[in-house]
């Protein structure tokens, strides 16, 4: 019974210093800041599927060169 009613205590406490610290300004200015970093992070990762599909063409290039070195040899 005494964690429970601790529990709503630090609860209540919690909330009174979000509010009094700002609240809907802070969640706000959080929000953007998440926004931002979403918008960064969409356009690493299109820089990184291409360049992982670059990479993997060369990849390919390469193998298929070697298997036809490797088959005019061996006529």
């Amino acid at each position: 019974m005494m964690r429970f009613l601790l529990g709503v205590i630090v609860g209540i406490l919690i909330c009174f210093f979000f509010i009094w610290a700002g609240g809907g300004k802070f969640v706000k200015k959080v929000g953007e800041g998440l926004i931002g970093t979403g918008k960064k992070m969409e356009v690493l990762e299109e820089v990184i599927k291409k360049e992982k599909e670059e990479v993997g063409k060369g990849i390919q290039k390469k193998i298929l060169k070697e298997e036809k070195e490797i088959q005019k040899k061996s006529q």
